[in-house]
């Protein structure tokens, strides 16, 4: 009254795969950026971080439903000075192309 374990692969034929392409080559890393490209990037950055601070300045007002451009003129025209700054990189990015 002995049960034979049976597998799957009594029942099934038993398939590998091929490999695609077979072994894959190691790739070389790519070349660091040029100092002037990673420049502007951490100026971008930079510009990206005072922006942000902006929105979460609550001095300023709520920051839903309006551009950030809205938004600042809204603040100047309560009185609530915000910086000037902030006004001309929003202007300087709504006119780049890029952004």
């Amino acid at each position: 009254m002995t049960t034979k374990h049976r597998l799957i692969t009594d029942s099934f034929k038993v398939v590998k795969r091929a490999r695609r392409g077979g072994k894959r080559e190691k790739r070389s890393t790519p070349p660091p950026p040029p100092k002037a490209e990673a420049e502007t990037d951490t100026v971008r950055e930079e510009e990206l971080q005072k922006l942000r601070q902006f929105d979460l300045d609550w001095r300023f007002g709520p920051c839903t439903g309006i551009t950030r451009l809205q938004r600042w003129d809204r603040a100047k025209l309560h009185g609530l000075n915000p910086p000037e700054e902030i006004r001309d990189l929003l202007l300087q990015t709504h006119t780049d192309k890029q952004r």
